[in-house]
């Protein structure tokens, strides 16, 4: 769901500086209707989408990418900062093909930077050092609803690439209004002392699993943004994420 203009100039006024869309999102639409809705405001925010999925399917092939991208700057009405690989786990076999085409369209200056959003770079391990360009970014998933192999794979993945950076995405796996999330205490994750109620510390341990510089998070509500935005001046607790790690890790080779 698009934003409102309305939640726009709230998030502004929250701290809330970036967005994250996606060439697919809201049916093929999500560009034209940011810039719609944003107007002026759009130039204000930091903007990142993905490419490759199309209304035929998936695919990572470079022509394909790269009208996606010069599309992506003309329905927005400015460049886009950051422009992802949308799920190349699809196809592995042409990651570095891809890889290079996004390069080459930050260097045309058709974005800002490029990257790599994966929902499980597991398959994408034995591809990685193939890839002759290092992105500027990884996007993965991120928190306690992430299983511990695909933790280490993302640390791997970011690792073997050389990643300048690395963001997260879905800390509540897509619904922070599941159940599960009243009933989850990620409070242990904090250092004593941190006021912060279940939502935020579920976003603070997010932050550290695995270890990202910003977080993607969707929401239609100025109240949960808020919280979520409150959030941000918290850390979690170093030596219960290396236990946390661990423990997933010797659950996995039962």
């Amino acid at each position: 769901m698009a934003p409102t203009r309305a939640l726009l100039e709230h998030a502004l006024t929250a701290g809330v500086t970036a967005l994250d869309t996606a060439f697919n999102y809201d049916r093929y639409a999500s560009h034209r209707v940011l810039a719609k809705t944003a107007r002026e405001l759009l130039d204000r925010f930091e903007v990142s989408t993905k490419v490759g999925y199309f209304p035929g399917g998936h695919t990572l092939e470079p022509t394909r990418l790269r009208a996606a991208v010069e599309q992506t700057a003309v329905e927005l009405g400015r460049t886009p900062d950051t422009v992802f690989l949308h799920n190349p786990e699809h196809d592995p076999t042409r990651l570095a093909a891809a890889c290079e085409e996004l390069a080459s369209c930050r260097e045309a200056g058709l974005c800002r930077a490029w990257g790599i959003a994966t929902w499980n770079p597991a398959p994408l391990l034995a591809a990685a050092p193939s890839v002759p360009v290092v992105p500027d970014v990884v996007m993965v998933r991120a928190g306690l609803a992430v299983r511990g192999e695909v933790l280490d794979a993302a640390e791997r993945f970011a690792g073997e690439l050389g990643a300048g950076d690395r963001w997260g995405m879905a800390p509540f796996a897509g619904n922070p209004n599941d159940p599960v999330w009243s009933k989850v205490d990620a409070a242990v994750f904090l250092e004593d002392g941190q006021p912060v109620s279940r939502i935020q510390a579920g976003l603070v341990a997010a932050f550290a699993l695995p270890a990202v510089s910003r977080i993607a998070v969707g929401t239609s509500s100025p109240q949960h943004l808020d919280e979520l935005a409150a959030a941000v001046r918290y850390t979690a607790s170093a030596s219960v994420v290396d236990e946390y790690r661990e423990l997933l890790r010797a659950g996995a080779e039962r």
